[in-house]
């Protein structure tokens, strides 16, 4: 398949492609006797698995990691656990910091609904905001 052909199937385009082979994400392209890039079906099923792994939230560090320990002949599933593991913690995280975000947004727009604004000083800035609450 030439590279517009993998790109259609694969349902990116071919400068992803491109970008793919430029950070080692995929094996070099045989090229043709014209200089085209030539590649084979199992092109396909590594894409799929990187939009899979960039959709799990994985850096394409991490993806490269996973598929060097493939292409050395490692069965690379305990250092996927690993890295699932750690972006479900980071996930985790987040949505704390983001539920104690709702608690203070909440609470601010309760306090701005009990404000006047024809009382905001220009010192305030703006009185929904203000410290001195």
């Amino acid at each position: 398949m030439l590279i517009g052909e993998v790109a259609n199937a694969a349902g990116m385009t071919t400068q992803a492609i491109r970008f793919y082979e430029r950070k080692c994400l995929l094996p070099d392209a045989e090229r043709g006797a014209n200089g085209y890039r030539v590649y084979d079906e199992a092109l396909l099923t590594r894409l799929r698995f990187i939009t899979v792994a960039q959709t799990a939230g994985l850096t394409l560090a991490e993806i490269r990691s996973i598929i060097d320990l493939r292409d050395k002949g490692s069965v690379p599933c305990g250092h996927v656990a690993t890295l699932l593991e750690s972006k479900l913690a980071d996930v985790r995280a987040r949505m704390r910091h983001l539920a104690a975000l709702q608690v203070e947004l909440e609470a601010l727009l309760e306090h701005g609904n009990r404000l006047d604004p024809a009382n905001c000083t220009d010192d305030d800035i703006c009185h929904i905001l203000s410290t001195s609450t």
